[in-house]
């Protein structure tokens, strides 16, 4: 079985899609059966620039992506989930809910909101290599 975490942002086209790019390729290095997704409570159009290219150099390909608006379908599957500058205190889908609010807009600096998503993802991928529950 396969567990899925949640990561929403407001537009789904930053900060989630980082978040959700580096959860996937370490939690496949660490063989867990955990698969990420991403989206937004407004959705943009596309998933931006900056973060297409970031990951790009990272060797993450997200440029066929597109952001998609958060659905309670995914809060009903989600053992996670973490939100970015949005407010879903009202999630009542039993999921461990975690708020990353404080992470820096992408556009004001984009390689420091990736260190620290970045930061964040090691440590619940650490959590869940200690208690993949």
């Amino acid at each position: 079985m396969t567990h899925q975490v949640l990561f929403v942002c407001p537009h789904g086209a930053a900060k989630s899609v980082l978040a959700a790019a580096y959860f996937n390729q370490l939690a496949s290095r660490n063989g867990l059966a955990y698969q990420a997704r991403s989206a937004g409570t407004e959705p943009d159009d596309q998933v931006n620039p900056l973060v297409v290219d970031l990951l790009h150099g990272e060797g993450i390909d997200v440029s066929s992506q597109r952001p998609r608006r958060l659905t309670t379908g995914d809060l009903a599957r989600a053992e996670y989930v973490i939100t970015m500058g949005c407010d879903l205190s009202e999630v009542t889908s039993g999921a461990k809910v975690l708020d990353w609010s404080h992470i820096p807009a992408v556009s004001d600096n984009s390689a420091a909101a990736a260190q620290i998503i970045r930061q964040h993802v090691e440590a619940l991928i650490d959590s869940l290599r200690v208690d993949p529950s």
